[in-house]
């Protein structure tokens, strides 16, 4: 038997009910695989089925603001996935009539949409001889077949689609894709991999030279890099207070915070009230300033560790000529808008009391 063969015989007795394997929508394929980018299918699915529901079809998506499409991903992490998705919708509309392509060519023209996914969507939806590579084919294949080149090198990623594309059957791709990334999801697993039940466990290299824990390789990362995240909760005697939306081209971009001041370590109250952002917004009141959270909330990123301290500065009345660069909002406005995870649950804590 072939190994695609014993592959697609696995998974037809082992895969999961997942909601977008009924379909060759293009769009509903689309839209799983987006959310589902360094995601677990058990956070994303929900997402998938509340942005399904909003937006059943590419042209909804499209006619969304980005502000709308950014409040429904609040939460999911990652946002730039969700302003190329919301980019990539208007994209089909202006380049392909309203059609969501189903080619791989087309496809890879797309905001957003790399190897992976143009590879998924056009094997599931035309059976294009096209393979797929992700992190779990990665660990299927580096196993399998012993490669021990780095996973996250150009020469490694380059012998990965090779052999990725050497095993693709002459039909049926679609359904070997699936199958290879769900073994890797569901069997093949980073650690504990169920191998004594594994139908490769004669023929693969990492189980008969119990190498199932060194491979595959993968580059160490860069350091990860510490910031405190300050931020300035202004609230005045009328229970108004300020966001932002974050503009440059960093994390978050398009979401909303509060005035903040950035630093590389822990900060008095002392620099705060001395710091230009908050005598601006001040402008001589009275105040009165106290600190949230003595411990800092600690929220992990790819590159970033980030520590939040969040300042309450209660004051008597926001000035109307900081509103140029700020929104003046009070808690059920608040509601309305799209921000990081880590600000929302300070927000359900603070001004609803949840």
């Amino acid at each position: 038997m072939t190994f695609s063969k014993k592959l697609i015989e696995w998974y037809e007795k082992h895969k999961r009910p997942l909601p977008w394997r009924n379909s060759s929508d293009p769009y509903i394929i689309w839209l799983s695989e987006v959310i589902l980018q360094q995601t677990r299918v058990k956070q994303g699915l929900p997402y998938f089925n509340a942005f399904l529901e909003r937006f059943p079809d590419v042209a909804s998506l499209a006619a969304a603001s980005q502000d709308e499409v950014l409040k429904l991903w609040q939460g999911l992490g990652y946002y730039s996935r969700a302003r190329n998705m919301h980019a990539a919708a208007q994209q089909v509309l202006d380049e392909f009539q309203g059609e969501f392509p189903r080619k791989y060519d087309d496809l890879i023209k797309l905001k957003g949409v790399g190897d992976y996914t143009a590879a998924a969507i056009a094997s599931i939806c035309n059976d294009e001889s096209v393979a797929v590579v992700d992190g779990n084919v990665f660990r299927v294949l580096s196993r399998l077949f012993g490669i021990k080149e780095p996973i996250n090198s150009s020469k490694g990623a380059k012998k990965f689609r090779a052999k990725a594309k050497e095993m693709l059957p002459k039909e049926n791709t679609g359904t070997h894709n699936q199958a290879v990334m769900e073994f890797g999801a569901l069997h093949c697993l980073p650690k504990n991999p169920h191998c004594s039940s594994c139908p490769f466990a004669h023929e693969c290299h990492a189980f008969q030279n119990d190498l199932q824990q060194d491979l595959p390789v993968k580059i160490k990362k860069n350091k990860v890099k510490t910031v405190y995240m300050n931020y300035l909760v202004f609230i005045d005697k009328n229970g108004k207070t300020l966001i932002q939306q974050r503009k440059e081209n960093a994390i978050w971009k398009g979401l909303f915070d509060f005035p903040l001041i950035e630093s590389t370590e822990s900060i008095r109250q002392s620099t705060v009230e001395g710091h230009e952002k908050f005598i601006n917004i001040i402008r001589k009141q009275p105040y009165s300033l106290y600190l949230y959270n003595a411990q800092p909330t600690k929220h992990l990123l790819t590159h970033k560790k980030l520590f939040a301290h969040f300042w309450i500065i209660e004051i008597d009345e926001i000035p109307q000529s900081v509103q140029g660069t700020y929104y003046k909002t009070d808690k059920y406005g608040i509601a309305q808008y799209a921000f990081p995870v880590l600000l929302s649950n300070f927000i359900d804590k603070f001004f609803f009391f949840t």
